[in-house]
């Protein structure tokens, strides 16, 4: 079918809605979603935090926002399964852009993500982040707690991210434990699917490690996070590497033996009953990856973010 109109991202007169762009071509924001700084009328906010200078491995993730971004071309304009609707029917998403770093320095970084995070969260808006590396993650907390208290943390990844850490580190890997003993999660409700790395401390939060999630169902892994978290407010965030290198290259630092993107999706499309205050995915590192096929599975993940708040407001 033809398209009515082109570039949705900057033409669209309303927050609701699909556009009809062709796949190829228009602005790229994500699935279409209207460019905006104004929050009025939001009931989602999608970010893009593009950063990696926190990376021990190979960089790269800074150019995750537009690779996803880019990969989500492909999901407007149809319903989106599994949920079998159009998102935006009724759930008004924008795309808010970038958050602005400087990048001679870092120091600066949390608080600018954190405090740009408030923003939007005093708005009333669920705010999906598109990273960049698992750092973001600390100040993304970190605004989610203050307005929500201590989350249970679902935390989709290869690695614990619990090593040491002064409080001062610009690190992807010792968040989780900086969050920890800070109070900003509760790790008796929190846990953490698809480890396959050691660290030297698990901070009481609950693990699904690689080989569990191998031979466990996609139904028992989604029953499990829901017993674990129970009834708290949760932050989801799903680092790439999760996925095994087969399904997801384009990441900094890939470990192998992981699940298949199929099988975290159908995880996720059953966390439903979760109280999701806020989400993120990243380590998107585009220049790794082959044919979008890291990007792609990125763009998916978010989406069913999406999908899991609109099946939400419909009920």
């Amino acid at each position: 079918m033809p398209s009515n109109s082109i570039d949705h991202a900057f033409t669209a007169r309303t927050l609701t809605g699909a556009a009809s762009d062709p796949t190829y071509a228009g602005a790229l924001s994500f699935m279409r979603r209207k460019f905006t700084k104004s929050l009025k009328g939001a009931d989602a906010v999608v970010w893009g935090i593009p950063f990696d200078a926190a990376v021990s491995n190979r960089p790269g993730a800074r150019f995750g926002p537009q690779a996803i971004r880019r990969a989500s071309a492909i999901f407007d304009n149809d319903p989106q399964y599994p949920f079998g609707a159009d998102l935006f029917e009724t759930m008004s998403v924008i795309d808010y852009g970038d958050c602005l770093l400087d990048y001679g320095n870092h120091q600066k970084t949390p608080a600018t993500i954190e405090r740009e995070a408030a923003k939007i969260l005093k708005s009333g808006a669920f705010l999906l982040s598109l990273g960049g590396d698992h750092f973001v993650t600390w100040p993304l907390l970190k605004a989610h707690a203050a307005k929500h208290g201590p989350l249970a943390l679902v935390q989709f990844d290869a690695h614990q991210d619990t090593w040491y850490d002064d409080g001062r580190r610009i690190d992807h890997g010792s968040f989780v434990g900086r969050a920890v003993r800070d109070g900003v999660i509760d790790p008796a409700a929190s846990i953490q699917v698809g480890i396959r790395t050691h660290a030297p401390e698990d901070c009481g939060i609950a693990i699904l490690h690689g080989y569990d999630v191998e031979e466990m169902k996609a139904g028992e892994i989604a029953e499990t996070i829901l017993a674990r978290v129970g009834h708290r407010p949760a932050y989801v965030t799903f680092d790439i590497d999760c996925l095994d290198p087969a399904f997801a290259p384009g990441t900094g630092t890939p470990v192998a033996g992981g699940p298949s993107s199929a099988k975290m999706l159908s995880v996720l499309r059953q966390l439903g009953a979760l109280e999701i205050v806020g989400a993120d995915i990243v380590e998107v590192a585009p220049a790794y990856d082959h044919a979008d096929v890291t990007a792609i599975a990125g763009a998916t993940i978010a989406m069913h973010y999406l999908g899991l708040l609109a099946a939400k407001k419909r009920r």
